[in-house]
């Protein structure tokens, strides 16, 4: 495990002590009551043909089979080696003694490491396919955690720009990209025909995980909302090019690719790769705790550390990547005024965008048929 250039003593140091990594595992993301157990380093016994702890009276009889060795044999294909003649350099002879593992344990791990960028075959432990619940109201293609996999609205031909944006009072409409619990990384495709969900995917085209655990709320997008990037925000910042995000932080999961209704609370405003992108909290209406949260000082009295979670998660959620923390630009989420007028500035911005289209320089899809009746209007308000 990486040590850290923070720390006092040995900065930068790989952590091989056992106790080390279950500390650090233990202080994880979604871990909860989960215990760690530490380990002992065992290396491979000539004498014996087995795995053991080393005898310090005897040390040249031990080889250390590391695990970047081990990922290597692997990758190689190693074979056994002779029983008569195991020799101290594994890898220039590309074999393992037969007492590192079973045989059909060494086969699995050999086809692993062979075989590791095959999607269909093998899935990393932080991209974990697990199915999740659609709304009864879409139909999906292809095959879920794939590039494959792609998410259509039965009712809506487009899921940004034809289901109506319903702002009253507090409550405002938005659609489900990532049910909670889900690390696939889904997304509203902005470009894409039909604007369809489907999975983000990473600069060499692999399909896109969170790795900082899986998150803790519903995520998804106000539909008939767009965040214009030539619009420069109070902090300096362009916006992201993108309808406005909602994170919902009910009690359950909700179908991806639903159309639900929940009630504004605040929202933060996220600096993410120098572009301004707005983050709205809500709870759901159907959600248990819905009439006793009206905002985000409700949400910490019935939920505590609520509002702590979501700071860490905003901005650390891409250090696992190997990316520097975001920024936000207050640590104070906004009132629900403030939100409400956020959201209503941006449907103005989309209403604009849809109705005559001079701001899509960036190749986005608008030939849905609210956004083909925009443009048929005089009133380029008109939703």
């Amino acid at each position: 495990m990486k040590g850290s250039m923070d720390a006092l003593a040995h900065p930068d140091d790989d952590l091989y002590d056992g106790d080390h990594g279950r500390y650090v595992l233990q202080n994880s993301p979604g871990i909860g009551s989960m215990q760690m157990l530490s380990f002992v380093k065992v290396m491979y016994d000539i004498k014996d043909d087995t795995m053991k702890v080393p005898d310090s009276t005897r040390m040249d009889d031990f080889i250390s089979i590391s695990g970047t060795k081990m990922r290597l044999l692997a990758k190689n294909g190693a074979h056994l080696c002779s029983p008569k003649n195991i020799p101290l350099d594994l890898v220039s002879e590309n074999c393992i003694p037969s007492g590192f593992m079973v045989p059909e344990g060494w086969d699995i791990v050999v086809d692993y490491y062979k075989h590791e960028t095959m999607l269909d075959k093998w899935i990393p432990w932080s991209q974990p396919i697990v199915n999740t619940t659609i709304d009864s109201k879409t139909r999906s293609e292809g095959i879920f955690g794939s590039a494959s996999y792609k998410l259509h609205h039965q009712d809506y031909e487009s899921i940004w720009h034809d289901i109506p944006l319903t702002l009253s009072n507090d409550l405002v409409t938005f659609v489900v990209e990532i049910p909670m619990f889900i690390s696939a990384k889904m997304e509203m495709q902005k470009t894409a025909k039909g604007n369809f969900i489907s999975q983000d995917k990473n600069d060499d085209g692999s399909t896109r995980f969170y790795t900082y655990g899986t998150p803790f709320f519903n995520y998804g997008f106000i539909p008939q909302t767009w965040e214009d990037p030539s619009i420069i925000s109070p902090d300096g910042h362009h916006g992201d090019n993108d309808p406005l995000d909602v994170m919902e932080i009910g009690a359950f999961p909700l179908p991806m690719g639903s159309v639900n209704e929940c009630r504004i609370l605040g929202s933060f405003s996220l600096i993410d790769e120098g572009e301004t992108d707005y983050k709205i909290i809500c709870i759901t209406k159907n959600d248990p705790d819905f009439n006793k949260i009206h905002n985000m000082d409700d949400l910490e009295r019935m939920k505590p550390g609520t509002l702590a979670k979501l700071i860490d998660w905003l901005k650390r959620y891409k250090t696992s990547d190997g990316k520097p923390e975001n920024k936000l630009s207050s640590d104070i989420p906004s009132s629900v005024q403030e939100a409400s007028a956020i959201i209503k500035e941006t449907h103005r911005r989309w209403a604009k965008l849809c109705g005559d289209q001079t701001d899509n320089v960036w190749g986005l899809w608008l030939d849905s048929p609210v956004c083909k009746a925009h443009r048929d209007s005089d009133d380029s308000s008109h939703t």
